[in-house]
This record gives structure tokens, C-alpha cells and sequence, in this order.
């Protein structure tokens, strides 16, 4: 990751992480905006404790390793959950981590126990070295800083100690802020108003931080230990459990609002068409929320400056319910408004289609091309267990594919850039669309026996020529479609060099207590690697993913963002092959060099690529650098580069997590007009093939 991403990141890091699932606050009480100030010391309880024994239980018993919950993870856990805090190592101090660390063979002890005091000890710590560097860091922001003089600041922080006292803590704070404002300078900033960003910015962390509710310590806590076992285990508080079942069924009760954190606001940055609000009317993008009444009726609770997770979950509930709105809207007029709560359908994750008529893009080239867009891989699991009617992956992609046979599309682009995975099930059952009865998948179990999961549908409901493109962010489920494609020689893949490398299975499980018979309180989940899958033909596709057919020039191919970058990454194996017959013979060498061959010759005269390549070669030899520098002359040179790498990485966060607008789901731009010119040639490729059988 680029060091000045990182920075930028880890501006927002205790944001983040106090964000990391949803505030819970009662719709019974009144909040002051001076009781909201006020912080309050964590105090984790019994019922607290008694989690993170049932969760310690359910990792020995569970998890795919049956680890041992001992002193060696204990002494793994207490490095991660004190990093988990501190990243940039800014805060705390080496007498900080001395007596930290007297208790680094005794947390298993005192999870097994149901002692979980050591979480809200480094908490309340870090919050108190926090407050107490505030006022320094605002006396750093005003100083006047010359920015010609030869000095840098280490990229990485993993290259520091921590550090010996405040002295030297305060050093690491004047770079960090100096530099902090560099950036700002070069963006055509002026120096008051980046000083005032700068003030808000650390005082909107302070903010946030004193917000961080007992759960959210909870979770960090035993997520930064289930984290020491595999990267995709951890555990999530009951708030984390409801967000991620919206994920998975797209769907929420609330009033149908996108909303953002800006300037202390809690701002409406989209209202969501079938919504609540949308049929209401008057609630607009651009307007503030000052105060929530969950129940609709009584007392408004003040949320400017509250943490948006908490605005959230006042404002959601269940459907039919009332909620009672405080808005500032831009002209600076107060409106109370008063919204039934419905169920809002999350259309942005959800599978999309498109037909683009090849002319259009590539000169003198004719075809008609569907665009088959999956962000996720999702399943309404509870409503599929009631039968009837349920939303899915597979059942949206059939809809798409029976309108792109009756536009006659020639060929089918399926795109699962950015899709990060979901539901096993629909990995399997969007596959069995495309290739005929047989494995798409084998699990092998903690006993090592191997299951092969089949699709048991003969029909397929896709016959014509299809390409995958996949980029390092594709992981899990897509990996198992891509690979399933590519074994089955049904199409061909192309993108990155290889996709994200996820090859294990996650089970979500709620937290229980099994003596407890007839009471179900709900403590949250654990979301625990439970088996590892494998490609038909036996490879897994941990760490090494499913590689491109067709591999194009992206920056993603040089960065630290796979499976292989993860801390506690299982390892790459093979197994032997599930019995299955390929589908044809229309993916082989000869095909796939020639379309290599093609490919390398539009790239090598396209200007864009050529530019991406210069990106790419600059990247690539300041990636290997210790340090940046923070003299300006000698950091503007990178400024260029710098802006269109953070330019790419922001687009791609966008499309992993929406816009928020009606995007495009296939611009037109250099990359994807390869991509298409690749699909033309596939297909010509094939029709040439079978004229000569004919």
C-alpha cells in the first residue's frame, strides 16, 4: 500500500475502528449534547465475559485447526489487539507496552475465565494518551513548518520501536503533521484553511473515539485473537451480526436513506428510491440530521458530532414504526419530519445487465456483447428457509441471461471485479448456469475428508462464448466461479494476474450458551474458517487464486492486497481431482496465445496503457523505499503519479461499496475496451473454428 494511503488511512484509523459495527443506544433516552461530551470509562460486565468463553469454546471445537486457546496465542493476541489501536505507533509508549506485556502469558487464562478486563485496559489507555497529546497536536498544526528542509519520515511503520517517551513521540508527531500538511499544500491548499481541516480532522477522531461503545471493545478484542488463527475468522457483536445479514439478504427496515459524515454532520448524500423517505418527499440530498426520536414520539436525541453507526441504528427498526427527524436543511432552516419505517431493497450489490453493440467501441468490429455485472454473491437465507420467493445471485442472474437471449447477444463478458464473495451456495449455483451437471467445487473438512458439491442441474442457461475479468479484489465465491470456468474450459479468464487467493470457507454461528436452555440472549457471533475448497482439478485457490487467461497491465498486480499479504494466511496445497468433463475444446493453447498475441500489441500502442505502464515502473522502485521525504520540491515530482494512484484506488473503493449514484456498470474507458476487444476476438476465434469443422 502506498505510504501516503496509508497516512490518509490512518487519519481515519480510530474512526474506523469505533465504526467497525453498529452503536447500539436505546430509544428511551434523551441525550444532552453535554452528557454526549462527556466521556464515559468502558466497563466491560459479566455478560461480556461469559462471551468471549463461549466464543474461546466454539474456536477449539470449530475451527478448521482446533487451536489450542494458550500462552503462544496469547502472547500473538496481545501484540495484535495493542496494534489494532495503535497502528502508526503514535500514542503509545514503550512503558505502555512494558506493562502491557506482563500479561502476555496469561490472557488465555483469563478469556478461558471469562476475564475480559485486559481489552478495556488498553482501550481506556490509549483514550487517555489520546486526550493528553490533543493540545500538542493542536500547538504542531499552527507551527510554522519549512518545507525545504532535507528531512523524511519512515513509510512503514512496522520499521519503529515504539517509542521511548513523549519527546520522541512528539518528533514522530511533528513529521506526521508536517506532513499532513504537504499534502495538503501541494492539493492547492491554502495553509489556514489546511490547518483548519487538520484541527477538525484530530478532533473528530477524539470525538469518535469517546463514543466507542463497550461492544465495539469486545469485538476487537476477540476478533484480534480469533485474527491470530486465519485472516477471516472473527467474531462479530450482535450490531455487526444484523449489518451483515443486510448485506446478504440487500435488504433493511429504516426509512431508505444513504447517509454520510461530514463536518460534524450526519448528511443525506442519497435518499434511496421505495423508500420511506423517497415517498415522503421531503427529506433531500444535502440535508443535516440534528436529532433523532426513535420512537416518534417524546424528546429528540442531539446527534451532531454522534458517530454515524449510532445515528444509523436509531434511525433503522422495525417496519411500520415511527421515527421523528430533526433536519437543518441547507438554507438553514429547522423541519421536524415524522417517517414510517419499510422494508428498503439495496439495489446497488445487486446483479445488473447490459447490452453494448461492439461498433461502438472497437472500429470496424460487430457483435453484440452482454455485460453481466455480480458485485457479491448474495442469498436471503431466511427467507429461503420459508419458501417461496427469496432474493439471490443465481435467480437475478437468470433474469439477466433470459433478457440477453432475446437481444441475440453474441457474447457474454461476466465481470466479478471487486466482488469480495458470499454465500458458498450461490458460488455453486451461479457456476451450474453456465457448464453442464458435475463438481464445482470440493471442501475438504478439519477430518480431511473431501466433499465434492455439484451442480445437479443439467439445463444450461448460457451456451454462447463468455470471459471472466477478475482483478486481485476477487475473492471467495468469484474464485470458485472463475476456476470452476476455466476447468470446465467453458470461457476464459482475464484481468490481474491472479485473483484475491481466498480458498477457505467461513461459517457464521451464533453465540450460545448450551446450559442456558431457556434463555437465548444474544450475544452476538463468530464467523470461524470451518474447511478450505479446492478447484475440480484439485489446486486451491489459496494464496495463488485462479491465474488470468489473458493478463492485463493494472497496478493491483503490484500491490500487497492479497490473500499472500494477510497475516496468518493458511498455506497453498492440492488434493486429487474431482471426476469432470470439460465442455469443450473451444479453450485451448492456441486460442489463448493468439488472443495474448493480440492482446500485447493494443496495449503496447494504446497511450493509456503506456502511461500505466510508466505508473506502474515508478511505483514498482518507490514501493522498496524505507522512507518519504518531506521536502516539497522533492515530493512534488511524485505528486502526479501519486494523485492517479490514489485517483485509481478511490474508484475502486467506490465500486466495492457503491457510489451512492447510478453508476455506469461498464464505462467506457481503456481498460474495459480491452477487455471487449478481447472478447471479440474469443469470439471470432470460435466462429473461424467452426467454419473449418463445417
Amino acid at each position: 500500500m502506498l505510504f501516503r494511503q496509508i497516512f490518509r488511512k490512518s487519519v481515519l484509523t480510530f474512526a474506523a475502528l469505533t465504526a467497525l459495527s453498529s452503536g447500539f443506544m436505546s430509544t428511551e433516552m434523551s441525550v444532552t449534547a453535554q452528557e454526549k461530551a462527556k466521556p464515559q470509562k468502558i466497563q466491560l460486565n459479566a455478560k461480556d465475559g461469559k462471551t468471549a468463553q463461549l466464543v474461546a469454546q466454539m474456536v477449539k471445537a470449530r475451527h478448521i485447526n482446533h487451536p489450542a486457546i494458550d500462552d503462544a496465542l496469547s502472547e500473538r493476541l496481545l501484540k495484535r489487539y495493542i496494534e489494532t489501536w495503535d497502528p502508526q505507533k503514535l500514542y503509545f509508549e514503550k512503558s505502555d507496552i512494558a506493562e502491557f506485556e506482563t500479561q502476555k502469558k496469561s490472557l488465555d487464562d483469563q478469556i478461558n475465565a471469562g476475564n475480559v478486563e485486559f481489552a478495556a485496559t488498553v482501550f481506556e489507555r490509549f483514550k487517555m494518551r489520546m486526550i493528553a497529546r490533543a493540545e500538542k497536536i493542536g500547538a504542531i498544526i499552527d507551527l510554522e513548518h519549512d518545507f525545504s528542509v532535507d528531512e523524511s519520515i519512515v513509510r512503514d511503520p512496522k520499521d519503529l520501536d515504539w517509542a521511548a517517551d513523549a519527546a520522541e513521540l512528539d518528533e514522530r508527531w511533528r513529521k506526521r503533521i508536517k506532513y499532513d500538511l504537504l499534502l495538503l499544500k501541494m492539493d492547492d491548499t491554502d495553509l489556514v484553511e489546511a490547518r483548519k481541516r487538520l484541527h477538525k480532522r484530530y478532533h473528530t477522531n477524539r470525538v469518535f473515539l469517546e463514543q466507542t461503545d463497550p461492544h465495539e471493545v469486545l469485538e476487537l478484542y476477540l476478533s484480534s485473537m480469533t485474527h491470530c488463527l486465519d485472516p477471516h475468522s472473527s467474531y462479530m457483536s450482535p450490531q455487526t451480526l444484523e449489518d451483515f445479514r443486510i448485506t446478504m439478504e440487500l435488504k433493511l427496515e429504516g426509512i431508505g436513506a444513504r447517509l454520510k459524515y461530514e463536518d460534524g454532520y450526519t448528511v443525506v448524500e442519497e435518499v434511496i428510491k421505495g423508500g420511506a423517505a423517497s415517498e415522503d418527499g421531503r427529506l433531500t440530498k444535502g440535508d443535516k440530521i440534528i436529532g433523532v426520536c426513535a420512537t416518534g414520539e417524546g424528546e429528540f436525541v442531539d446527534v451532531v458530532e454522534m458517530k454515524l453507526t449510532k445515528v444509523v441504528d436509531m434511525i433503522r427498526g422495525q417496519r411500520g414504526t415511527p421515527v421523528k427527524l430533526q433536519i437543518q436543511k441547507e438554507a438553514g432552516l429547522i423541519e421536524e419530519y415524522v417517517l414510517t419505517r419499510t422494508t428498503v431493497k439495496i439495489t446497488e450489490d445487486e446483479v445488473k445487465g447490459k447490452v453494448i453493440e461492439a461498433s461502438g467501441w472497437i472500429d470496424g468490429k460487430k457483435a453484440r456483447i452482454g455485460i453481466l455485472n455480480i458485485p457479491s454473491f448474495y442469498r436471503d437465507f431466511r427467507q429461503a428457509q420459508i419458501g417461496g420467493d427469496f432474493k439471490s445471485t443465481s435467480r437475478d442472474i437468470k433474469k439477466v441471461l433470459e433478457d440477453f437471449r432475446k437481444q441475440d447477444v453474441d457474447v457474454l463478458v461476466v465481470d466479478v471485479r471487486w466482488n469480495g464473495g458470499g454465500a458458498l451456495l450461490e458460488a455453486i449455483e451461479v457456476s451450474g448456469l453456465f457448464i453442464p451437471r458435475g463438481a464445482v467445487v470440493q471442501v475438504k473438512e478439519p477430518s480431511e475428508d473431501v466433499t465434492p458439491y455439484e451442480d445437479e442441474d443439467a439445463e444450461m442457461y448460457w451456451r454462447r462464448p463468455m470471459v471472466v475479468v477478475c482483478n486481485r479484489f476477487s475473492a471467495s465465491a468469484s474464485e470458485i466461479f472463475a476456476g470452476a470456468i476455466k476447468d470446465y474450459r467453458r470461457g476464459i479468464v482475464v484481468g490481474d494476474t491472479t485473483t484475491h487467493g481466498k480458498g477457505t470457507v467461513q461459517n457464521v454461528m451464533d453465540v450460545t450458551n448450551p446450559l442456558a436452555f431457556l434463555s437465548r440472549e444474544d450475544l452476538g457471533a463468530v464467523k470461524l474458517t470451518i474447511s478450505k475448497f479446492y478447484r475440480v482439478n484439485g489446486d486451491s485457490t489459496q494464496v495463488k487464486g485462479v491465474t488470468s487467461d489473458v493478463v492485463l497491465p493494472s497496478l493491483l498486480n503490484h500491490r500487497d492486497i492479497g490473500e499472500d499479504a494477510l497475516e496468518n494466511a493458511m498455506a497453498f496445497d492440492r488434493i486429487e481431482g474431482a471426476k469432470y468433463a470439460p465442455f469443450s475444446t473451444s479453450v485451448n493453447d492456441t486460442i489463448i496465445e493468439t488472443l495474448n498475441r493480440n492482446s500485447e500489441t493494443r496495449v503496447a500502442a494504446d497511450k493509456d496503457f503506456t502511461r500505466m505502464k510508466k505508473l506502474i515502473d515508478r511505483y514498482v522502485a518507490r514501493k522498496n523505499e524505507k522512507s518519504i521525504s518531506l521536502n516539497e520540491s522533492v515530493l512534488k515530482a511524485e505528486e502526479e503519479e501519486l494523485k492517479q494512484e490514489q485517483k485509481e484506488e478511490e474508484e475502486a473503493i467506490k465500486k466495492a461499496n457503491g457510489s451512492g449514484e447510478e453508476a455506469d456498470i461498464f464505462p467506457n474507458d481503456f481498460y474495459n475496451k480491452e477487455v471487449l476487444a478481447i472478447a471479440v476476438d474469443y469470439l471470432e476465434l470460435l466462429q473461424a473454428q467452426q467454419t473449418v469443422k463445417k
